[in-house]
Order: C-alpha cells, then sequence, then structure tokens
C-alpha cells in the first residue's frame, strides 16, 4: 500500500516544481536611483523582498508597516544587502483610518515626491467577525479601506491591480484557527517563495514597458483578465462610492479632486 501516500506525494512534488518554473519574474535591469517608493507591510514577505529590489535598483525606500521595531530590523537588513543606506520606517496601520490620514499627511509634508506607492500590507483575518474602531470588518478595513484611502491622498496616479499567486508568507499562521492551518499547509506543499511571489509587484514598479499602462490588471508579471464581476462598470463605481462613503473621503484628498 506504499503507493497510496507515495503517489500523492510524487504528484504534489511535481506540481510545485511545474508551478515555480512557470511563475512570472521581472526582467527589467532599470534603476530608480532619484526615486521615492513606498511599501506597505514591508516588514515580511512579498513587501520585504519588493522593498530590497527597490532599495538595491538605487530608490529612497519608505518601510510603512505597523510594527516599527521588526521593520526597523527589516530596514537594517535591506541597507545591509543592498549598499542603499537611504531605507527609511514609518509607521502605519492600514485598518485604522486615523492613522492612515496621519501618515499620509506626513508624507506629503516630508517628502518632496513619491514616485510608486505599493499597496501589500494584508491579512487573512480569524473565523469571527472583527470591528475595527471606524465600524468597518478588520479584513476589508486592512486590506481595502486603507489602501483605497492611503492611494487617495497620497497620489493622482497609474494605477494597476496584481494577483501574486500562491506565495510562502506569514499571513495565513498568523490567522490561526482551522482555515489557518490548512492554509499554511497549501502554501507549504504548492506555492512560491516570498521572493518569486514578489516579482509581478516589482514588475508594476519598475518596467519599462508599465510606464503608460493603468487600470489593468496582472499575473505572473503579464497582464491578464479580471473576473466578470471586477471588471463590471456598475460595480466597479458602487464599490467606489460605497468606499469613499465608508472611509469619509473628503474632496480635497480624492484623486479625482481637482482645485
Amino acid at each position: 500500500m506504499w503507493y497510496v501516500i507515495f503517489i500523492p506525494v510524487v504528484a504534489v512534488a511535481i506540481t510545485h516544481v511545474v508551478y515555480n518554473w512557470q511563475a512570472g519574474r521581472c526582467h527589467s535591469q532599470r534603476r530608480l536611483d532619484g526615486k521615492t517608493a513606498l511599501v506597505t507591510g514591508a516588514s515580511a514577505g512579498i513587501g520585504k523582498e519588493t522593498a530590497l529590489d527597490l532599495a538595491k535598483r538605487g530608490a529612497r525606500v519608505i518601510l510603512a508597516c505597523r510594527n516599527v521595531e521588526k521593520a526597523q530590523h527589516v530596514a537594517d537588513e535591506i541597507i545591509k544587502e543592498s549598499g542603499n543606506s537611504d531605507v527609511v520606517v514609518r509607521e502605519v496601520d492600514t485598518s485604522d483610518l486615523s492613522s492612515v490620514r496621519h501618515f499620509a499627511n506626513e508624507i506629503l509634508k516630508t517628502e518632496t515626491h513619491l514616485d510608486i506607492l505599493v499597496n501589500n500590507a494584508g491579512i487573512f483575518a480569524p473565523y469571527h467577525r472583527t470591528l475595527t474602531t471606524d465600524g468597518l470588518e478588520l479584513t476589508m478595513a486592512t486590506n481595502h479601506y486603507g489602501h483605497f484611502l492611503l492611494t487617495n491622498i497620497l497620489l493622482g496616479i497609474i494605477a494597476n491591480s496584481l494577483h501574486p499567486g500562491c506565495v510562502r508568507t506569514e499571513i495565513a499562521s498568523k490567522a490561526g484557527g482551522l482555515s489557518g492551518f490548512f492554509l499554511s499547509l497549501l502554501q507549504y506543499l504548492v506555492s512560491k517563495d516570498s521572493k518569486l511571489g514578489a516579482q509581478t509587484s516589482i514588475h508594476l514598479a519598475v518596467s519599462e514597458e508599465i510606464d503608460s499602462v493603468s487600470g489593468k490588471y496582472f499575473v505572473d508579471c503579464k497582464e491578464s483578465t479580471c473576473s466578470k464581476l471586477a471588471s463590471h462598470r456598475g460595480m466597479s463605481k458602487k464599490l467606489w462610492l460605497a468606499s469613499e462613503l465608508d472611509v469619509k473621503l473628503e474632496p480635497h484628498e480624492s484623486i479625482l479632486y481637482t482645485s
């Protein structure tokens, strides 16, 4: 009966190899000297690898993180590995709208320009529904509302979205519970490492061919087709308007605002 176990193990191993082999990779050698990049959730996983790559290209990199102590250790690692000392840590909790507003306004005051914004921070929330101090569901607040508000305040911009694929990061293990356990197991068996998982984020941030591309969806460093629901204009408009209301977006904070 050895084959009952052997065959599934081999199948998983082959799937893992093929999945990683087919994964997209950023091939751009573009330098970012004189540019400023901001990466949320940069203290681990995809965000950390993205920040490291941008630092190696010569950019000033801002690690926007909730855990400042952890982020500072990561910043020190990035400085050492990249040879770029212009890597700084700024505190922000994307689940807290007041934190996002304070952070964004400080960036506008202290930075002369911002060239790249990577909205990477995210969580996989536990089973029970948790509300933030703003009355928003925790996962939506962290992954969507916080970044929606941040993007509006900071930039009038080229914006694209992406799916990094199945990536081994801390996000599942932090969730806890059975769902977190099974997601962690899936990530362990069939997934990319963080460096490979960051490739599409890096591609969209640096690739010359993306300079004039906006409003598109990317997978494995290639433009892809998003779901019918995501591309539904009516639903997109409703989501935007609902998000404006939920974060209490002021007119001067909107990227659609003109003075």
